[in-house]
């Protein structure tokens, strides 16, 4: 295994041989040819959109309905949010919480089943659709840099928020938006924990696996495609990987893992595994999509930000 880099900027000298083949290849394509290819990228990187069941925030929580809350983002997005509160949760006494991210093509509502045990643990908990998805504004492509600008500008909004102790919050992110999640924790902090559902360890290889399951040639065109997708979400792969932030967070991380998983293998997991610096793998029967599994486990996660939430700083 390699090593960590010192920072997030900094990539393995092979991934750094990989990203120089794929900078010249992509120079030397012809005009024409970037920008077809660039259109191309952008209508991929359009996330498909779930739509939310018409009544998924009313009376299925035994505590409550979430409260909707819309968030402008600093590229002038607007996000649909929801709030769900503990019934102790007021100004005079706020409570800690936890944000919660969705993954590619989901929404919000993806990550409901875990809101009723944690607001009768005590624990406020806010879903928010990602630009591009669920109830959320379009924009002309969806990244894993902008689910965790999005992210900012949701956990920036609570600011504002009365009720809820923004010094304890802990966050939650599931395969892109656990990614996402990992990535706003190493550059900004104040986060005290962390659960990471089904987080791969490097975009590039996920990339890779895209480029072998379309029978595309890694060689020329795959190295083209890989350097316009970072072109166009303006950040290197090595930059935002989530492999390379694990030295800079030092919260608490739980990673959460499908031992049956198809789409990011186990053993990303137990990569990331060895590179926290303070946090442990759970492992559960299960496939990427956890929604199912993390219910035998769902009083676990609960005690784990319980633990990290609740305690005196």
């Amino acid at each position: 295994m390699t090593e960590a880099p010192d920072s997030p900027a900094v990539a393995t000298d092979a991934s750094s041989t990989r990203t120089g083949m794929s900078r010249d290849v992509g120079r030397r394509l012809p005009q024409p040819v970037r920008a077809a290819l660039q259109w191309m990228l952008l209508r991929g990187l359009r996330a498909p959109r779930l739509p939310h069941a018409p009544t998924w925030t009313e009376g299925r929580l035994g505590v409550g309905s979430m409260t909707p809350f819309q968030v402008c983002g600093a590229r002038g997005q607007q996000l649909a949010a929801w709030v769900a509160l503990p019934q102790t949760a007021y100004a005079a006494q706020p409570v800690p919480v936890v944000v919660a991210v969705h993954g590619w093509g989901a929404n919000g509502s993806t990550l409901a089943p875990m809101v009723e045990p944690l607001v009768r643990a005590g624990i406020a908990v806010v879903l928010f659709d990602a630009a591009n998805h669920g109830d959320s504004s379009a924009e002309a492509f969806s990244s894993l840099p902008r689910f965790a600008e999005d992210l900012a500008a949701v956990r920036n909004a609570l600011r504002d928020h009365p009720a809820l102790d923004t010094g304890r919050i802990a966050l939650l992110g599931h395969s892109v938006g656990a990614a996402a999640v990992l990535l706003h924790t190493a550059r900004n902090g104040g986060v005290r924990a962390v659960v990471s559902l089904s987080a791969f360890a490097h975009p590039r290889e996920v990339m890779e696996r895209w480029l072998q399951e379309h029978h595309i040639p890694r060689r020329w065109i795959g190295a083209a495609i890989l350097e316009q997708v970072q072109e166009v979400i303006g950040e290197r792969f090595d930059h935002i990987a989530p492999e390379h932030q694990l030295a800079h967070i030092p919260c608490p991380v739980l990673l959460v893992h499908g031992k049956q998983d198809q789409t990011v293998p186990l053993s990303d997991a137990h990569r990331l595994q060895s590179l926290l610096r303070c946090g442990e793998l759970l492992v559960v029967g299960g496939d990427h999509d956890l929604r199912a599994s993390l219910a035998p486990h769902a009083d676990q996660l609960v005690r784990f930000f319980n633990t990290h939430l609740k305690a005196i700083a």
